[in-house]
């Protein structure tokens, strides 16, 4: 079974982006509706939060396509 959709059209494509992209997504409780985690499955990886209501979605959701996009570790994942 697959992971629920986020309730935002553009916050999900960038979520979707995200998972073509390698990145892990985790579904959290509270304000954030999910982290999202790199390939690199270390410490150092990288990590953003995708808030459940944020004020501008298509901002976030650019946002979100930003730090994916800029992330160190592409190339570098390791499977553990």
């Amino acid at each position: 079974m697959g992971r629920p959709s986020h309730p935002d059209k553009h916050i999900e494509a960038a979520v979707a982006y995200a998972e073509l992209n390698g990145w892990r997504v985790k579904l959290s409780n509270g304000h954030a509706w999910a982290r999202l985690y790199c390939g690199f499955a270390d410490r150092d990886g990288c990590m953003v939060s995708v808030w459940s209501t944020p004020r501008n979605a298509e901002t976030h959701a650019r946002q979100v396509r930003r730090v994916v996009d800029r992330c160190p570790h592409i190339g570098l994942e390791t499977e553990q």
